[in-house]
């Protein structure tokens, strides 16, 4: 019997966060679209180098590459700010920046997960999801 996370974002992000203070630059998990979603927000950031998702039985697994072998990682700080006790929303014109620009937050909008300044030009608000710097 398998433990299944009732908040799949703050596990993906507990296990980077973990797998960076160890030192390690990749880190696997199981995929979800959402977490896709997140990796890809994160990705087009510059926070992590890549991804790939191996197709397994009965559930694929997302590979995530975090940095290169001897360079240290981008993220400095990484953390889930809407929980499931507490959801965290946004309006475009309200939207959070993160350490006077040199970071960004991923929110799920109506036209899916982007960064706070993809949404902020497209003028849509959402529930904060992420914040890393």
């Amino acid at each position: 019997m398998s433990l299944q996370s009732t908040d799949q974002i703050a596990d993906l992000i507990t296990r980077i966060r973990n797998a960076i203070q160890v030192s390690k630059n990749e880190v696997s998990v199981p995929t979800s679209k959402l977490k896709v979603a997140v990796i890809e927000g994160l990705k087009k950031g510059g926070y992590i180098e890549d991804y790939n998702i191996e197709k397994a039985h009965p559930r694929d697994i997302l590979h995530i590459l975090i940095n290169k072998d001897g360079v240290s990682s981008r993220i400095n700080e990484i953390s889930k700010v809407s929980k499931p006790g507490r959801r965290i929303y946004t309006s475009a014109d309200e939207i959070p920046t993160v350490k006077s620009g040199r970071g960004i937050v991923l929110i799920s909008t109506s036209k899916g997960v982007m960064s706070g300044q993809e949404a902020k030009k497209l003028r849509l608000g959402g529930e904060i999801l992420v914040r890393v710097w």
